[in-house]
């Protein structure tokens, strides 16, 4: 039995099963066991792959669409450029090489980089190491520097934590995390009927619900309305609220039991846009989207981008880009494509004119 799993059943056997919001924060962020603290999870040698491993091209065009939303922000003179859970740091690099096109831009930003995992912000020092400009970290958003903001979130929001509620005969409880008659980690659901939620359901529903998400993109928004900005929002997700749950754990690019393993393998859940957008909008911002990753990049032309690359590249480079390319913003599941899996959404001060990749 792993460290962090003996802890979690110690703690549960003296106060009682936990709910799955605190689960997942252990197993993802402990302190000392935590999977995020402990590794790095990306790429082909870790447990998955993001869109800025996969080309340099994603990252080159959210640095233009970064320049762009600054320009129709009225170019502030001083303003953050902030990554929400930068990975390695490899968008935050491509961004940065492309920016000094908006030299202006250049100049006004300072770069924050947000994440609370040790071993990623080392990772991150050494590819940003050469960056152009320096690089500020911070372990919260609320710890970066007030001023217009310019946000990334690439793959941010589908880790942070989640509640379940099932529908039973008698209302709506909670599900939570307790131990089975082996001493096993087990779901189970609370004694307590949630009397909050009245949604009209057949009885075994599930409600998922992330609080932590809505509470930071209400923050977010409400810095964006008081201050100016955006923040650009990228994951997998749906772009309704609906019934279901999506919890998954994946372990070295496999799918695995999520009460198997806690601290080994990565906890996600699928982001409810529609839910992060009425949050955004409560605070008084404006949201562009959700559209598909596949509408973004190509309004932001990474065809173009492709075909230009790959006209210098020898013939292997060039089917590597066009690969790439496919893979970013190409349709097909089957094939692994994340074109319409993955959704992408602006939230901006209410001012904003609409930005590319969103325009109808």
């Amino acid at each position: 039995m792993s460290a962090l799993k003996r802890e979690i059943v110690e703690t549960i056997a003296h106060d009682g099963p936990m709910t799955l919001e605190r689960y997942m924060s252990l197993c993802l962020t402990h302190p000392r066991y935590g999977y995020y603290m402990t590794r790095d999870p990306f790429g082909a040698g870790g447990d998955f792959v993001t869109a800025p491993e996969i080309s340099q091209m994603f990252g080159e065009l959210l640095g233009v669409w970064v320049t762009e939303a600054w320009r129709a922000a009225a170019a502030p003179t001083e303003a953050r450029l902030v990554e929400l859970g930068p990975g390695r740091g490899t968008l935050m690099s491509d961004v940065l090489r492309v920016t000094p096109i908006a030299p202006n831009f250049f100049s006004a930003v300072s770069v924050h980089l947000v994440e609370t995992s040790p071993v990623l912000r080392e990772t991150q020092r050494q590819t940003l190491a050469r960056a152009a400009k320096p690089i500020q970290w911070h372990l919260d958003f609320a710890e970066t520097p007030p001023g217009p903001a310019f946000i990334l979130a690439n793959e941010f929001f589908d880790a942070l934590p989640v509640r379940h509620f099932v529908k039973t005969a008698g209302g709506w409880r909670e599900q939570l995390v307790g131990l089975d008659a082996q001493g096993e980690l087990a779901f189970g659901l609370s004694d307590q009927i949630e009397p909050t939620l009245n949604v009209p359901a057949r009885e075994g529903s599930v409600i998922e619900v992330s609080a932590a998400s809505q509470k930071l993109i209400g923050d977010i928004a409400t810095r964006l309305v008081a201050e100016g900005g955006a923040l650009l929002l990228i994951d997998y997700g749906y772009e309704q609220t609906s019934l279901g749950e999506s919890l998954q754990a994946v372990s070295r690019h496999a799918y695995v039991d999520p009460l198997a393993t806690p601290g080994d393998a990565d906890l996600t859940a699928h982001v409810d846009f529609a839910a992060l957008a009425r949050a955004a909008r409560a605070r008084g911002a404006k949201v562009m989207g959700p559209v598909t990753q596949a509408q973004f990049l190509l309004q932001l032309g990474i065809e173009r981008r492709a075909e230009t690359l790959s006209k210098k590249a020898t013939p292997e480079q060039a089917q590597s880009i066009i690969d790439a390319f496919q893979r970013l913003a190409g349709v097909d599941d089957a094939r692994h494509q994340m074109g319409g899996l993955f959704k992408v959404m602006a939230v901006t001060h209410p001012d904003m004119p609409d930005l590319p990749g969103f325009f109808v």
